[in-house]
């Protein structure tokens, strides 16, 4: 029976370091394997190989699959270290090349801005799925957060959660409350990011209207975008219409506390 619990638990725990992270399942698959007396050992090894794996093997093996890891500096930022550590912040190289150039054209009414990325996609393989999000399998999604304002109203680079997810800017009494339609059509997943903010920093933020729009028309320029989703009443509040500007369905999550964009 011990050994059955025990086959149970690491199959367990591969199938979620798998999910999480990509790499941490077949990782850890290798160190029960070779280490299966010490439990600490084990712990010790996995954690090293995983760490040394994630930070000086992965980012150099990503571009034989076409992705490299999100290129940092200049404005672009990662907003939560836990996308980088679980490899969830790799991207095709026109990613990287759309948030250069759109950074510095925000930047051009905004000088203090930062563009916070949120999940982007796993380093390997096209198809391996992103949980919880429905379509970061292939290096071409990445998911932005939203801009702030602070109580004395200036921007700020400060974000209402410490995820970059889950806190959302909802409709106003006088829009449209996709939240709503779709919770009503059975749809219970729609606000679950609200499970996943990992705290608050603040809750004096306001959602910049203008800076928004600003950053959000600079990535609809880009001759590279294919999509852009976001909620259907701040599309009406910024007063945006573009074709590549979409709606994402019920079947996805809310999209008012983060926009998602996606590359040719």
């Amino acid at each position: 029976m011990m050994r059955i619990l025990r086959f149970i638990g690491h199959l367990t725990l591969i199938l979620f370091f798998t999910v999480l992270t990509q790499i941490g399942g077949i990782i850890y698959l290798v160190v029960v394997i070779l280490f299966r007396k010490s439990v600490a050992v084990r712990w010790i090894v996995f954690a090293s190989i995983y760490l040394l794996s994630t930070f000086l093997i992965v980012p150099y093996l990503a571009p034989v699959f076409g992705r490299e890891k999100i290129a940092t500096g200049d404005g672009v930022v990662i907003h939560n270290f836990f996308t980088t550590i679980a490899n969830r912040n790799y991207v095709v190289p026109k990613v990287n090349t759309l948030l250069r150039e759109v950074t510095l054209d925000a930047r051009k009414s905004y000088p203090t801005i930062e563009v916070h990325c949120l999940d982007g996609n796993f380093p390997f393989w096209d198809g391996f799925p992103l949980l919880p999000h429905l379509s970061h399998n292939d290096g071409k999604k990445l998911d932005i957060s939203l801009l702030y304002t602070d109580d004395s109203g200036e921007l700020t680079n400060t974000k209402p959660s410490r995820s970059g997810y889950g806190v959302f800017e909802k409709p106003l009494a006088s829009e449209h409350n996709q939240n709503d339609v779709c919770k009503s059509k059975g749809y219970w997943q729609y606000d679950f990011p609200k499970y996943l903010t990992l705290g608050k920093n603040s809750d004096s933020l306001l959602f910049s209207v203008k800076a928004n729009k600003k950053l959000i028309q600079s990535i609809l320029n880009q001759r590279a975008i294919s999509k852009v989703f976001i909620e259907p009443h701040l599309k009406m509040r910024m007063g945006l219409e573009h074709s590549k500007l979409r709606y994402h369905g019920c079947r996805a999550v809310r999209h008012d506390d983060h926009i998602h964009i996606q590359v040719k």
